[in-house]
């Protein structure tokens, strides 16, 4: 997203908030780029072994060799 840095000055905080982790915002100066700013990526809490416990079952297939047709299909 690029801004006018005028216009940036005003609404700094709702420009900032309406941008995804990553996501760049460009400050323009008379039609010349002069800042990037970066939203942060959440930092995430430590693993915790088996917290995932119940959420999902593994297939008794699960490692099996697949289908001959699907396997064909990452050598085309």
């Amino acid at each position: 997203m690029t801004v006018d840095i005028s216009d940036a000055q005003i609404k700094l905080e709702q420009l900032v908030n309406g941008l995804a982790p990553g996501e760049e915002l460009v400050l323009e100066q008379k039609g010349k780029a002069v800042a990037k700013l970066v939203r942060l990526e959440e930092k995430l809490g430590p693993r915790v072994p088996g917290s995932a416990k119940g959420k999902f079952v593994v297939p008794d297939d699960f490692d099996h060799p697949l289908p001959k047709e699907i396997e064909d299909s990452f050598y085309e």
